[in-house]
């Protein structure tokens, strides 16, 4: 075999995965098929891609897109080897995230590719540096994010925005007091949205309108807020800390900290004791 495929993270409808060939210009191309609908990211090296769409050359920065049930070929007549985080969606699932990006009237993708393009970076700097974090709570907002980029880009249409309803607001509101509460165990941008009676894409948007960021961000902030606040104010272990405040491990927890923060947890609390 000359690629190796890792699962990220899923979920009802949707997976993500790390893609890494090794394939050369002398391996054979071989035809596979797309079970799902599908936005692979590529991140390193370059190859040839096949499609019912066209062919097309894909670069670091590129989306590779691909529609269900269709047929395609990649080859690397040109280098060897390259990495794609690889996002798949079922018909149901890309339908109701379609049905969310104003202006967009068909749901097979026609191109092959999009080319890197400037609108894209930092999203797909987000996707790729949670999947060098090991974050793999992120990746259902992130593949939310990447297929409505995907689909608006397109479709040709522009995010703009109306003014929040006062039930969006409403919403919103309801879902951070949810977040708030339930900050220290799992919150699924699924559940969020159903308790909303919206669909994910949907509430993404909304959220990111009225709050500013979005919900996994805003989960972030508060788990990070909470354990600042212990850290200054007990001597409990670090690790203890982080669990309490809802990570999954000790090494999530400390580049988040020190990622977000500008220093570790250790520093933040020396720091804070010297000032007391």
């Amino acid at each position: 075999m000359t690629a190796t495929t890792h699962t990220l993270a899923s979920g009802p409808g949707w997976h993500v995965t790390d893609v890494i060939c090794t394939a050369s210009a002398g391996d054979r191309s071989f035809e596979e098929a797309h079970q799902d609908f599908c936005v692979a990211a590529v991140t390193s090296g370059t190859f040839r891609y096949r499609a019912q769409q066209g062919t097309a050359m894909l670069a670091p920065g590129a989306l590779l897109l691909g529609n269900p049930g269709t047929c395609y070929e990649c080859g690397h007549e040109h280098g060897s080897g390259d990495r794609c985080l690889s996002f798949h969606f079922g018909p149901a699932y890309m339908e109701r995230i379609a049905a969310g990006v104003p202006g967009a009237r068909k749901l097979a993708f026609e191109a092959p590719r999009l080319p890197p393009l400037p609108v894209l970076a930092p999203l797909l700097a987000e996707a790729e540096t949670a999947r060098e974090m090991a974050d793999m709570d992120a990746f259902e907002e992130l593949g939310l994010r990447i297929a409505g980029a995907a689909v608006a880009t397109v479709s040709g249409t522009t995010d703009a925005r109306s003014a929040p309803s006062r039930r969006d607001q409403k919403r919103v509101a309801e879902a951070v007091r949810r977040i708030e509460l339930d900050a220290d165990g799992p919150v699924s941008l699924s559940a969020l949205a159903d308790e909303t009676a919206t669909s994910p894409y949907h509430f993404l948007r909304i959220f990111r309108q009225v709050a500013g960021m979005t919900p996994y961000q805003f989960l972030l902030k508060t788990r990070l807020h909470r354990a600042a606040l212990r850290l200054g104010m007990s001597d409990d272990a670090v690790s203890a800390i982080a669990f309490e405040a809802g990570f999954n491990d000790l090494s999530t927890f400390n580049r988040r900290f020190r990622r977000i923060m500008g220093e570790t947890p250790g520093q933040y609390r020396s720091r804070r004791a010297a000032a007391r």
